[in-house]
């Protein structure tokens, strides 16, 4: 990892970034001694599409009905409040 001194880091700024945003890590230092790491950032996260298997897959319209016996094992009078 290179170091620049703080005077250079002024300097040569856009040099720098750009070495950076190329996946460089760099040092720079104050007086001899490292202060801070410029580096590239991490991607931002993609944006999640919706709707993408929209007609590829055949659900039914009450997704519940097949599992009506096995709600109401599970919660009895309250099943009402799933339904």
């Amino acid at each position: 990892m290179p170091t620049v001194n703080m005077h250079e880091a002024k300097t040569q700024l856009s040099k720098l970034v750009a070495r950076a945003a190329a996946g460089e890590d760099i040092i720079i230092a104050k007086g001899g001694k490292p202060a801070a790491r410029l580096g590239p950032l991490e991607e931002a996260p993609k944006k999640r599409k919706l709707g993408w298997l929209q007609g590829q897959i055949d659900a039914p319209n009450d997704i519940k009905a097949p599992f009506e016996d096995e709600i109401e094992a599970m919660f009895g009078d309250r099943a009402d409040k799933f339904a």
